[in-house]
């Protein structure tokens, strides 16, 4: 267990920085600060800056972030975000997190080894994709949540991201990416009932510009560890 702060460069302490101010000024700045949201944000963007070098405590602050940010769904009866999360997400962050300290790097014991997927891992996903998109839509029409297709799609996106990080692929980030796209418009659609939601939406905003970070940096990562074998 590395301490990850430690092996950041200056470009990551660059974006790591940026992030956090901005997520803290534009929390600050809302008529209703709300410390849940402004903690859950922090925790989240760190989780990514570390995700991005392959280190463990990403997963580790992952878990922190889902239960955090189940909360904050359940108050405003995004009951799929909350169950995706909370049931889906975290525990799959906790697997992620022991697959990730199983399988380090040959070259570098601090980053995990990143794994390309076969074909019978791309069956795998789409069969359970399949699976998850029809039993989850049922379970957020009967609990009838607003924004239902938004919060179906945002589900299917969680699912594949938090499924390809448990595979150690560099397209975790994209699965990541795109629900932060997803829940950019879930938390507009909120904020136009109430402001306070305004945050939440610069929030993912800044997660979807680390992912997309993230991405660049293990496909770098995935071309060394190749040479490295």
């Amino acid at each position: 267990m590395y301490n990850p702060i430690k092996e950041l460069t200056k470009r990551e302490w660059f974006i790591w920085l940026c992030s956090l101010i901005i997520v803290l000024v534009s929390n600050l700045l809302t008529a209703d600060l709300d410390i849940l949201t402004l903690a859950a944000a922090l925790i989240g963007v760190t989780s990514l800056i570390f995700a991005a070098k392959g280190n463990v405590w990403a997963q580790i602050l992952m878990v922190v972030f889902s239960i955090l940010y189940g909360i904050i769904s359940f108050r405003f009866r995004y009951w799929g975000e909350m169950i995706t999360y909370l049931g889906m997400t975290m525990p799959m962050a906790v697997w992620s997190a022991i697959m990730w300290f199983k399988n380090p790097s040959e070259g570098n014991s601090s980053e995990v080894a990143i794994q390309k997927l076969t074909k019978r891992h791309v069956i795998w996903l789409t069969v359970s994709t399949v699976l998850v998109t029809v039993v989850f839509y049922y379970i957020l029409m009967i609990l009838d949540t607003p924004n239902i297709v938004f919060s179906t799609i945002s589900i299917v996106t969680s699912f594949l991201a938090a499924a390809l990080t448990m595979l150690r692929s560099s397209y975790y980030a994209v699965g990541y990416a795109a629900n932060d796209v997803i829940l950019i418009v879930l938390w507009v659609l909120a904020s136009l009932e109430n402001p306070a939601y305004i945050p939440v939406v610069v929030n993912f905003v800044i997660f979807f510009a680390n992912d997309m970070y993230g991405f660049v940096s293990w496909k770098k990562r995935e071309v060394r560890q190749a040479v490295d074998l």
